[in-house]
């Protein structure tokens, strides 16, 4: 009996031996950072989507796991400081409203410099983000604010025109003050007397109900979220476009310290989680229209050849856009002509040609 029992334990320290000691889980801690509410769509994924699927692929090897630390709707940064906080270590990973980031960032505006072309967040969230691969310009803006760029985030189907008083066409527009958050303000300098006001999502229902503006280009999901049609029951859907107005940094700090492993998997959900919030976007944009009359809004269908002549009214920004960085040393007009090319690939025939 002692000897069976003496090879029993003696097999038994022999597996042990081979299997080696016990795996343990090194935790990782990490700050996420948005200016913007819990409820604004894309935040409200990035807890139920983006920190889930780390996890979900982090507990596949059992290496590593995130303790995650969410602070939203300006605990510690306001919406226009989210580039600002993660540069400086306040937050560790952040979604970035590059709209606000026009000096700073001016590739970021490559698909607000060109309106009327694609209501459909997916086709330009892919295209801004294959440009970033195929033009390290994009990245190197984010490397001199101390970031390591991991994607694009669209979350509008396409802007729109939402009114306090009936709006039918774009004489509606004229001599009116509107609400923007950045390039798309200059939609409004071929519309006679129309004067652009600067605002963030959050301010546009204080704007419209004071009447510090009449109009305020947004688009129908935050409309819904924010509850703009209490204050502007008109929209006009002129389908401007959509827009890349979100990206997913993370602080180029933090970024060295990670394994491999961990950024790979940053890196791989980032993209995930690009695609799924421009799905979630484009899911979202009929019922949204739904939701905006069933709560009293009235949509009115902006006319073809009205659209065409708002956008041949305009400026040509997108050729001042590519000027601007050709002669900042930066091949502006080679990523223009590929983001278009890029864009007509994926079925959509721009309203106006902006390379021309």
């Amino acid at each position: 009996m002692k000897n069976l029992l003496k090879t029993t334990l003696a097999g038994v320290a022999a597996v042990l031996a081979m299997s080696g000691p016990a795996q343990s889980t090194e935790t990782i801690k990490a700050v996420v950072i948005d200016g913007y509410p819990a409820k604004a769509m894309w935040v409200k994924e990035f807890s139920g989507f983006f920190i889930p699927e780390v996890d979900k692929r982090l507990a596949e090897s059992g290496n590593y796991k995130i303790d995650w630390q969410e602070s939203y709707g300006g605990a510690i940064v306001k919406p226009k400081g989210v580039l600002e906080g993660i540069k400086l270590g306040l937050g560790d990973i952040g979604i970035v409203t590059t709209i606000f980031h026009s000096s700073k960032l001016p590739t970021q505006a490559l698909s607000a410099v060109t309106p009327f072309i694609a209501p459909d967040s997916r086709a330009v969230a892919a295209a801004v983000d294959e440009i970033a691969k195929e033009f390290p310009t994009m990245r190197k803006e984010f490397e001199k604010q101390n970031q390591v760029y991991l994607a694009t985030g669209v979350v509008l189907d396409t802007y729109q025109v939402f009114s306090r008083n009936p709006i039918n066409s774009l004489a509606d527009l004229e001599g009116g003050k509107v609400a923007g958050a950045g390039m798309n303000l200059r939609y409004l300098e071929g519309i006679e007397g129309a004067a652009g006001v600067r605002g963030g999502l959050t301010d546009f229902y204080t704007m419209l109900q004071t009447g510090l503006v009449d109009h305020a280009m947004l688009w129908p999901e935050a409309a819904k979220t924010f509850k703009i049609a209490e204050v502007a029951p008109y929209m006009l859907r002129a389908d401007l476009g959509a827009v890349n107005s979100k990206t997913v940094t993370v602080n180029a700090d933090f970024w060295k310290k990670l394994p491999d492993e961990v950024k790979q998997v940053l890196t791989d959900v980032a993209l995930a989680y690009r695609d799924h919030v421009a799905s979630v976007a484009m899911d979202r944009a009929a019922e949204s229209r739904t939701a905006y009359e069933e709560a009293g809004g009235t949509i009115v269908e902006m006319d073809a050849a009205e659209r065409a002549a708002w956008a041949n009214a305009m400026p040509n920004i997108a050729l001042e856009w590519a000027k601007q960085l050709d002669d900042a040393g930066e091949p502006g007009t080679d990523m223009l002509n590929a983001y278009l090319g890029k864009l007509k690939a994926a079925g959509y025939e721009p309203t106006r040609d902006w390379a021309q």
